[in-house]
């Protein structure tokens, strides 16, 4: 395998934008922080229906059956989804799940039905999974990391066999097929989204997953991360899309966004912020290398629970915008974006922010590597 400074061929496509759906309580930072936001469903079809006519492309519903990171309260994620999904035209909505919490072949049948009724647009991340107490609390097996990983690579094989097989046999340590063949099957099978940074997510996004989604980080971090990815992917022949969660403060000056950042970390509910970072131990800090999410954060990291703050998407209009073709520059496919007020920063960001990207992306014939090629 080369370096991380491997520099692909180029191909130009414009970045494409998704938001975290406040489907759970406590807004999207563990903070005291006023947040004018809301998980009811009547406040989140408004921002969906906001989102995608302000130029966003898809929403992604957060799982938690438990509380955790300040949210005390939450909506199941794939019924959300389907929600949301019945009030948009446009919008791909992205459900998050688990595997251990879901059986894949009655997951890849709603999926199947998912698609039919809502044109293609129902998309699944699957989250290997990080929050032991959940699943020890639910009376649900726990795995260490890279079992938690491999029982992933099996959930998602499944789904796909499903989906596009007849007859599917499949034997493997976690789940198990005999002779299944689902009518329909879908025309386009879901988008299959992937969380987790770690050495094993990556082997797994290379092999398998049609997204690699990573927690915030710099330019470099998130160069590093594609590259290594893209030629793993490209030893099974394969192209993975890259998309990097940012937490996107846009005001009229550089001093108002950041002031903004500095109250939210002022006001960081503290026990809840160390406990949700005893909590991730289990996920980039449990590995034997030490590498994947939150191995390295740091409490102001935390209190955007993906790391959000890291990526910088903090300033006005257009240095948010310069930002984020950085980011496109270094072959990030996609911008997954939490805000503090989620309806009214969003649809700002949608109608200042995109904008202003588009002509840079024009004007200045952005390009990225192309991941299928980055020998």
């Amino acid at each position: 395998m080369t370096t991380a400074t491997a520099t692909p061929s180029l191909t130009p496509e414009p970045v494409r934008f998704a938001y975290w759906v406040p489907n759970v309580s406590g807004g999207l930072v563990v903070s005291t922080v006023e947040q004018r936001t809301d998980h009811s469903p009547a406040y989140n079809v408004d921002v969906a229906r906001t989102a995608e006519s302000v130029g966003f492309d898809y929403a992604l519903t957060q799982v938690r059956y438990l509380a955790s990171y300040g949210a005390d309260a939450q909506h199941e994620s794939v019924s959300f989804s389907l929600g949301l999904l019945s009030a948009t035209a446009r919008l791909k909505v992205i459900a998050a799940v688990h595997p251990g919490q879901w059986p894949p072949a009655v997951l890849a049948k709603l999926g199947a039905t998912a698609q039919a009724l809502h044109d293609d647009r129902f998309c699944l991340n699957v989250v290997s999974g990080w929050f032991k107490k959940e699943y020890t609390d639910l009376g649900l097996p726990w795995l260490d990391h890279e079992e938690r990983y491999r029982r992933a690579e099996e959930f998602i094989e499944v789904l796909r066999g499903l989906w596009g097989t007849d007859d599917l046999t499949y034997r493997g340590d976690f789940y198990r097929t005999r002779d299944v063949t689902f009518r329909p099957q879908p025309a386009q099978s879901p988008e299959l989204f992937q969380g987790g940074n770690s050495t094993a997510a990556r082997a797994m996004a290379g092999r398998l997953s049609d997204w690699y989604l990573m927690n915030g980080t710099s330019l470099d971090g998130a160069r590093e991360q594609v590259v290594d990815v893209s030629e793993r992917a490209a030893q099974h022949g394969r192209r993975v899309r890259f998309g990097l969660n940012g937490f996107a403060v846009v005001r009229d000056t550089e001093a108002q966004a950041r002031e903004v950042v500095e109250e939210i970390i002022a006001k960081a509910d503290v026990a809840k912020v160390n406990d949700f970072g005893t909590a991730v131990r289990q996920a980039g800090q449990a590995t034997a290398d030490r590498k994947g999410m939150w191995a390295d954060s740091q409490f102001a990291d935390l209190v955007q629970y993906n790391d959000g703050f890291r990526t910088g998407l903090v300033g006005t209009p257009e240095q948010v915008a310069r930002r984020v073709v950085d980011y496109r520059r270094r072959g990030v496919d996609l911008l997954l974006l939490g805000f503090l007020h989620v309806r009214e920063d969003l649809e700002r960001f949608g109608r200042e922010v995109i904008p202003l990207v588009r002509e840079i992306e024009a004007r200045e014939g952005v390009v990225s590597g192309d991941r299928a090629d980055v020998a």
